[in-house]
């Protein structure tokens, strides 16, 4: 008979207390990415799991493999360039504390982009039923506080941000996830929570109001070209 081994004892899954806390300064260009240049979505997948089961490496790892499409997700859709950050930080204290409950039935970007999505919901309901203590500076203004102008990307942003900020919430979702961040339609829709066809309606639709814009806008055009799926 073999002799009995101790198994040791597993690790705690991780919590909101040991999410890696990441924070990007605002010294560096917040041009979009060029799709196509991402981490390996099995790859994140299987951090996800890991992570899930109490590994804290893994969960680092899949925080830093995400943080930048989060992000970009989350200013994009909000619109609020400084809040980008703590919206991130939402993001991950709600994704932390329920990996342990991710099965990795689809990929882990397209789970943690849902809880993106739900967390800048959230932060808009909240902000329309909480009383405006002061009148606060529009979203430009803000933007060129986060990032002086004289940075690299700085026009680029600014003018894609204020081009998204014009389109419907949902046409605006579908449109980030697939031309900027380089996400797969089905990943889209199933972060969406509606069908791959709505999607690519969305993002035609989108597309067609920006070069509407961009054409309105003199010089735009050329500046600033819309930007085109991988």
């Amino acid at each position: 008979m073999l002799p009995a081994v101790a198994r040791p004892a597993a690790a705690a899954p991780p919590t909101a207390a040991r999410l890696p806390v990441i924070r990007v300064t605002t010294t560096r260009s917040a041009r979009p990415r060029v799709p196509g240049a991402r981490q390996n979505d099995g790859q994140i997948t299987d951090w996800a799991l890991a992570a899930g089961g109490g590994d804290r490496e893994a969960a680092d790892r899949f925080v830093r493999a995400t943080y930048e499409d989060v992000r970009r997700f989350v200013a994009y859709l909000s619109s609020d360039v400084p809040g980008a950050d703590d919206l991130a930080q939402e993001t991950y204290l709600r994704a932390m504390s329920g990996l342990a409950r991710f099965g990795g039935r689809s990929c882990a970007r397209t789970w943690l982009m849902s809880i993106a999505r739900r967390v800048v919901i959230d932060r808009h309901r909240a902000a329309a039923v909480r009383p405006r203590t002061a009148d606060t500076a529009d979203w430009q203004t803000a933007a060129e506080r986060a990032q002086p102008r004289h940075l690299p990307g700085f026009e680029e942003s600014v003018a894609v941000l204020d081009a998204l900020r014009r389109l419907d919430p949902a046409r605006r979702q579908a449109f980030v996830l697939t031309q900027l961040l380089g996400v797969s339609y089905e990943e889209a829709a199933a972060a969406a929570g509606c069908p791959i066809g709505t999607v690519r309606s969305r993002v035609a639709r989108a597309r067609r109001e920006l070069a509407g814009q961009w054409r309105a806008a003199p010089g735009e055009a050329h500046r600033h070209p819309l930007p085109t799926s991988a």
